[in-house]
């Protein structure tokens, strides 16, 4: 008995020196979907858990596109879907979108094959197939078909990058696709003849365009200069409440969180 008591004791007295109350639960926050969101997640989970704000709050990650992060979290799989579109009128009721950031998609290329700018006109024209060799498209010395690349129907980019740079025309049948922002920059940084779209923060190794005379960079971002910027959303079944709700919160208001999402992204305020 006495050994036992003992023990009790150490536990104790480890649980006060890491200041947390001896019978605390860790919160545990479930998140899934898109590939463009889950980078600034982590990075937000990690600087969460370090703040005041976070301490005991555990986080378990996975990505498939943000289709299926809002499918996931609407069927209760998840606590938090991420998502880097717009909600859809197909969506199941009572989600709510909650943004946290901005993103900016830049059109880019092989280093090979640095095409200065382009307008939205030369856009369409490629990513709808309209336009198939590099020998029709100013401000590039190349010939020879054109490797367009997209991202896949589930992606939250695909159907941003439609809906910015696209409507009311449809990228083609024939494009190449991938199911990462990772997987069309290695596409991009291996091959001559591709073209494809990614996010601000996956352009290292990319020949990236200007658009409409307009460079995709943070700051141009920022300014509100730059046209292909899109929001970026923690998607929650109702409006977040708990574990959920105290991130988020932080996400938008701590200046820590702030600075974190300023690095790559456009952040909340």
């Amino acid at each position: 008995m006495k050994t036992k008591k003992t023990l009790l004791g150490l536990l104790l007295g480890a649980v006060a020196l890491l200041g947390l109350p001896a019978m605390a639960q860790a919160s545990t926050i479930t998140i899934s979907g898109s590939t463009t969101v889950a980078p600034l997640a982590t990075l937000l989970a990690k600087g969460y858990v370090k703040s005041s704000a976070g301490k005991g709050t555990k986080f378990k990650l996975l990505q498939g596109g943000s289709d299926i992060g809002v499918a996931d979290v609407a069927r209760a799989r998840v606590t938090i879907g991420m998502s880097s579109r717009i909600p859809k009128p197909s969506d199941p009721g009572g989600l709510v979108f909650n943004e946290i950031a901005k993103d900016a998609l830049c059109i880019g290329t092989h280093r090979s094959n640095r095409v200065a700018n382009l307008t939205q006109e030369q856009v369409q024209a490629i990513f709808a197939g309209e336009v198939r060799n590099w020998n029709q498209v100013s401000g590039s010395d190349k010939s020879g078909t054109i490797n367009v690349v997209i991202r896949t129907a589930a992606s939250g980019t695909q159907d941003a990058f439609d809906k910015i740079f696209m409507a009311p025309k449809k990228t083609f049948a024939g494009a190449t696709q991938r199911a990462s922002n990772g997987l069309i920059q290695q596409q991009l940084q291996r091959d001559p003849a591709a073209i494809g779209y990614v996010s601000l923060a996956f352009q290292n190794g990319v020949a990236v365009s200007n658009y409409k005379g307009v460079p995709c960079t943070l700051r141009a971002a920022k300014s509100g200069q730059y046209p292909g910027t899109r929001p970026l959303f923690l998607v929650t079944r109702g409006a977040p409440t708990g574990a959920a709700q105290s991130w988020i919160n932080w996400i938008r208001n701590d200046s820590a969180a702030l600075k974190i999402a300023a690095k790559e992204w456009v952040p909340f305020k």
